[in-house]
């Protein structure tokens, strides 16, 4: 019987995860569950799973959520704040954390399970892409077990030889292939990008996931956050990791071996996959996912990312092959652009000049501890801040 915290319960990846779990409930038991402040929905899950806290990082929701449960006669426990993420996290309880808080929010909690060693389900790519050397360096040093939940490097984990180490040469690895959907614009002309609507950016063709990351999948920043993930988890290059664009998002990823092996790892788009292997790693649980049908699938298509069309993923090599704090203020920027985007105060194409600017106008620090990361995010979002406003006006 495994305890688990969920950072992150009611998004996309959270929901999925206790989809699972309530599958295997003589395995996995919730110690918390942690929100920013959807009441209603952490409520429910509460209900549902019993956990031993509930926590939601709005003070104000947490007051609300505390007198429903307490109506309801629920056991539960209801903290708040940033603090209190972490507190469930390092508990000593727990045996897992599903890190799914999307953004820079996950970043501590994340990094505070770490340390304490705990087996980390990482769905956050705000701590890889922002603090990579932090957090890895102590998941090495406390032993804790790192296991990537997103479908593209879960696929490359389960393709990279068992025990990998991250020797890419002495495990005959040549390449990694990290597969991309395209998103919703792939084949859209780009003189009709400068007008499409966040709808229609969120629209994505293949997942169903939140506002923010559908936007990154439309204009491929999330496959470049992906390449920054894919670097510091499997110790790879920006030369080694090859982006393809796979519209049916059937093969999640791919390792290329040197003697011409090429291992793939395919599946329906269904997060539930890789959050059960995940959870039950190295053993196999039944997720609830469709078995795949290739008679139905009937093609496989592959295509070359365009980086003028995709200029976000352009920006996040260039701030791999920069590192430093360039990946943090990649992220930042993107973030503020994004919001920005979604509430109509700039164009989808804006998105990508409003990173560059930050990573032009902003000089690159090395990063030594949290602290740095946090400084520098903190600065690109006021650039960022500033440009969306002159785009706006």
């Amino acid at each position: 019987m495994q305890n688990l915290t969920i950072l992150g319960s009611t998004g996309s990846i959270g929901t999925s995860t206790l989809d699972v779990v309530a599958r295997h409930p003589d395995k996995y038991r919730i110690f918390a569950l942690t929100a920013f402040r959807q009441v209603d929905l952490l409520f429910r899950q509460s209900l549902q799973f019993k956990p031993d806290f509930a926590v939601l990082l709005d003070e104000a929701a947490g007051v609300q959520l505390r007198a429903l449960l307490r109506e309801a006669g629920s056991t539960t426990e209801v903290l708040s704040g940033v603090d209190a993420l972490a507190q469930v996290c390092v508990a000593s309880e727990v045996d897992a954390v599903m890190a799914a808080i999307v953004g820079a929010a996950g970043m501590r909690p994340t990094l505070a399970a770490a340390k304490v060693g705990k087996k980390i389900l990482l769905a956050n790519k705000e701590t890889l892409v922002m603090a990579g050397n932090v957090f890895m360096d102590a998941v090495r040093v406390s032993g804790s077990t790192l296991l990537p939940i997103d479908s593209e490097h879960n696929a490359i984990f389960q393709g990279l030889p068992r025990g990998y180490d991250g020797d890419m040469a002495g495990s005959g690895v040549r390449r990694i292939l990290l597969t991309a959907s395209g998103g919703p614009f792939r084949n859209t002309p780009l003189s009709e990008l400068q007008n499409v609507t966040p709808d229609q950016a969120c629209a994505h063709p293949n997942w169903v996931m939140g506002r923010k990351i559908s936007v990154d999948s439309a204009s491929m920043m999330n496959k470049g956050l992906e390449v920054i993930e894919a670097h510091w988890l499997f110790n790879a290059s920006a030369e080694d990791i090859q982006v393809v664009i796979h519209p049916q998002s059937v093969i999640h990823s791919l390792v290329e071996y040197v003697d011409g092996s090429v291992m793939a790892q395919l599946g329906n788009p269904d997060m539930r996959t890789p959050i059960a292997y995940g959870l039950a790693y190295p053993e196999r649980i039944a997720s609830g996912v469709a078995p795949l049908d290739l008679f139905k699938v009937a093609r496989l298509d592959f295509v070359e990312p365009d980086f003028e069309r995709f200029r976000c993923l352009a920006l996040a090599y260039q701030a791999l092959r920069v590192a430093g704090t360039a990946p943090a203020m990649l992220n930042a920027a993107n973030e503020v652009a994004v919001a920005a985007f979604l509430d109509n105060r700039i164009a989808f194409l804006s998105i990508p000049y409003v990173i560059e600017t930050v990573l032009n106008t902003l000089p690159v620090e090395v990063v030594g501890s949290l602290d740095d990361v946090l400084l520098a995010d903190a600065r690109a979002r006021n650039i960022a801040q500033q440009y969306v406003l002159q785009l706006s006006k």
